[in-house]
């Protein structure tokens, strides 16, 4: 992929004045010739060497890189459909420039060994550091589990200010690894990370021993966080920060305060924010409640065969669930809404005296609530991501150094389906063996949407490209078709100028 410099960097058009003195020394002679040459070298090597501090305002540089958890073109269909009609747009549709991203995973036991679908750990580590590694982990090597550089710390090292927007935990897998590093993306809290009898069936803290100060490391997801040094964090996660911080009396919390953060738990001080200080925002236990919920609760309904069905596939009758709306959660309150926390990370970070900005901004739930079966939950995710793209693309209409991506870490298990097989018609019933929920649009149409990657009470991931958005900033950098990798280097190549 041919990447290009940008306008702060002034090479290529210092190589282009060059190249136009070499024309105008033909007519004029030989000494005028070396005089252009030796002047256009002189200015040459002067851009290269300004330093970054002296760089006008309109030469800051500003990445926000949106990600939907889960988000891939089901999922942005299902909400199409729903949200605005199968003949409407979403804002997201309207981005002028549209690419595909190969999704890369390694076995971790031999990481030149291809698995085929990700988790939201490894597909992050890759946009976030350009290193395809397993999956689990979270800024850190396949195998021999060593710390790779996240955009966010580069660029917070060359002196841009550093955002981090979730509606999940912060510590959760795709914000932890733009700001952290750990073996294991369960290494959330200092508890986690040690031997105890009421750890989940599933989570095995021997990977996170490494990672505990105690024994070299740099700690748990949640202090890593609290004694860093970004300039913004808003999500979830309180629990994770209430414990006591490893080797020390003082929970994390606490710690993060000491470090410098002012903390926020609620809409109304999301709304003051110290402009001078920075911000660790947790304003749930956990995620973030969703936005939208099935009509009374309810989530997608395995279809129930009849007697006769079940005896023989040639027989019998099939109920299918009820077709149901989608309806306010009653649990969402005054959540501040991701394109609140966008609005304010965006105002924030710009105000910093500083390069520029790198913000990563994330709708957790289009995932969440796809491994439970409740596409209501998803579309309601996604109307909040597109939302929050909205104002970034308002943002970049008075800052025009800004790029925005919006892309998606993986597929999800979602699939829209016939509503009536086309296979009924020869008088069987035809029915799907997963689980699904019949959802009526505002076309007063029904719209089938299937789980069916297990039989467990978790959907899975798929192992899909996803999409890669862009706005007019993209045009050169964004390929038709790249791989996660290649998204740390596009956001590299725009802040810094290195391919």
């Amino acid at each position: 992929m041919t990447l290009t410099k940008p306008p702060q960097y002034k090479a290529s058009v210092m190589m282009c004045t060059h190249r136009k003195s070499v024309k105008v020394g033909r007519r004029i002679g030989p000494a005028m010739r070396q005089a252009f040459r030796v002047l256009s070298v002189v200015i040459l090597a002067a851009s290269l060497l300004t330093p970054a501090s002296v760089l006008a305002a309109d030469d800051r540089r500003n990445v926000i890189l949106i990600i939907g958890d889960g988000m891939d073109d089901q999922q942005i269909t299902m909400a199409r459909n729903y949200l605005e009609g199968a003949k409407g747009s979403l804002l997201l549709d309207q981005l002028p420039l549209r690419s595909i991203s190969q999704v890369l995973t390694v076995d971790d036991e031999s990481p030149s060994t291809p698995v085929y679908v990700a988790d939201s750990a490894n597909s992050a580590t890759a946009m976030a550091t350009g290193v395809v590694t397993s999956r689990g982990r979270i800024a850190t090597t396949a195998g021999d589990d060593q710390d790779i550089p996240t955009i966010a710390e580069l660029a917070k090292e060359a002196g841009f200010s550093t955002g981090i927007v979730t509606s999940a935990s912060v510590t959760d897998a795709t914000p932890a690894a733009f700001i952290s590093h750990v073996a294991l993306r369960t290494c959330e809290n200092p508890k986690s990370m040690r031997p105890s009898d009421d750890h989940p069936f599933y989570l095995d803290p021997s990977r996170c021993y490494n990672d505990r100060i105690t024994d070299g490391g740099k700690g748990s997801i949640a202090q890593q966080i609290a004694s860093g040094h970004h300039d913004l964090i808003l999500g979830g996660g309180q629990m994770h920060f209430k414990q006591k911080a490893e080797n020390s009396e003082r929970s994390i919390l606490q710690l993060a305060e000491t470090n410098g953060y002012q903390l926020l738990n609620s809409s109304e001080q999301l709304a003051k924010l110290q402009a001078s200080k920075k911000v660790l925002g947790l304003f749930a236990d956990e995620t973030l409640p969703t936005r939208l919920r099935g009509e009374d609760g309810r989530k997608a309904e395995k279809p129930k065969p009849s007697l006769l069905r079940m005896i023989d596939w040639r027989l019998g009758s099939v109920e299918f669930p009820e077709p149901m709306t989608c309806e306010k959660n009653p649990d969402y309150g005054n959540t501040p809404g991701l394109k609140a926390m966008t609005e304010a990370a965006i105002s924030h970070l710009s105000a910093q005296d500083n390069k520029g900005f790198f913000l990563m901004v994330e709708s957790a739930s289009i995932d969440k609530q796809s491994h439970k079966a409740n596409p209501c939950g998803s579309i309601g995710e996604l109307e909040q991501l597109d939302e929050a793209l909205a104002s970034a693309l308002a943002f970049a209409e008075k800052e025009p150094n800004t790029l925005i991506l919006v892309t998606a870490d993986h597929g999800q298990a979602a699939q829209i389906i016939p509503d009536n097989s086309m296979y009924s018609g020869i008088g069987l019933a035809v029915y799907t063996p997963g689980r699904v929920a019949r959802i009526i649009t505002r076309e007063n149409q029904i719209m089938s949407v299937n789980y069916a990657t297990n039989d467990f009470l978790s959907q899975e991931h798929s192992g899909v490209s996803v999409p890669l958005l862009s706005n007019e900033e993209g045009r050169g950098l964004v390929a038709p078709m790249v791989t996660q990798p290649d998204i740390f280097r596009i956001a590299r190549q725009y802040l810094f100028g290195e391919i």
